[in-house]
């Protein structure tokens, strides 16, 4: 938005003239400074909806990541084995998939290591899960080997950015403390020794079996809710909901619900009844 004549007056100038200015001379000088006002404004509100605009891979991550909360509450809630969980399974896997990818690529670009590694870790946890499901009972191959080996190597990337942090001089690497890169590193080498005491064994039956495809299902699911809610896909939602705190519920409710299964699931008949 140009003027027709030179801004010449900064914004909160002084509108007072000399008592011999003409009246052209005043309505001319009030002019170019109304037409300043207008300039900052529009400038000033351009930038704000520049920083709210999503870039597409932002957009793709939070989108998937919806689809993959909604698809994910409906495989939690619904009656496990049936249609409609392996249906809505299906859909979480696939969208979870996505949704990661596409968050471990926009990390690597920013930088931000600690999405990346998240990123690669929930890559990790829904792969491992629904090929658990998928395979007969006893049964691990070189899958399961590539899994292992990828979950080692988030586990030692988690320790050496944790330790960057420790030692740079504001304590943090892209912006982040120590502590969830020890914290999804610690996670990631449990699974991998969990992983090698299942290759050991040559595959999993049972409970055992349903538990492993359980938890990292909804720990997977945990990290969707968080991106969705509370990281990038919570710019969606108004300032107003955002101030409530209520977009952090999803979280503690998903893990309750999980370790809810996982007691049913490892100290109870309710397996074999299924």
């Amino acid at each position: 938005m140009q003027p027709p004549f030179p801004v010449s007056y900064p914004l909160g100038a002084d509108r007072k003239m000399s008592a011999t200015a003409s009246p052209d001379d005043i309505a001319l000088q009030n002019e170019q400074i109304d037409w300043g006002i207008a300039a900052y404004f529009h400038v000033a509100t351009a930038n704000a909806k520049k920083k709210r605009k999503m870039s597409p891979i932002v957009m793709f991550h939070v989108t998937t990541g919806t689809i993959a909360v909604f698809s994910g509450a409906i495989a939690l809630f619904s009656r496990k084995g049936e249609r409609m969980h392996r249906a809505a399974g299906n859909l979480f896997f696939i969208s979870m998939l996505a949704m990661a990818a596409a968050g471990a690529y926009r990390a690597i670009d920013v930088p931000m290591m600690i999405s990346v590694l998240v990123g690669l870790f929930t890559i990790y946890l829904v792969a491992t899960a629904w090929v658990t499901v998928m395979r007969d009972e006893r049964q691990a191959g070189l899958f399961e080997i590539g899994a292992l080996i990828a979950s080692l190597a988030v586990s030692a990337g988690g320790a050496i950015f944790g330790l960057q942090a420790l030692n740079s001089e504001d304590g943090l690497m892209d912006g982040f403390s120590s502590g969830p890169y020890f914290f999804f590193g610690g996670l990631a080498l449990f699974s991998a020794v969990l992983d090698a005491s299942m290759l050991i064994r040559g595959g999993l039956a049972g409970k055992q079996r349903i538990a492993r495809h359980l938890w990292r299902m909804c720990f997977a699911f945990f990290i969707a809710a968080g991106s969705l809610f509370t990281g990038p896909g919570a710019k969606a939602f108004p300032d107003a909901i955002r101030e409530t705190g209520i977009l952090s519920a999803p979280e503690p409710l998903i893990l309750l619900v999980m370790l809810f299964w996982l007691i049913r699931v490892l100290f109870t008949k309710w397996w074999r009844i299924e």
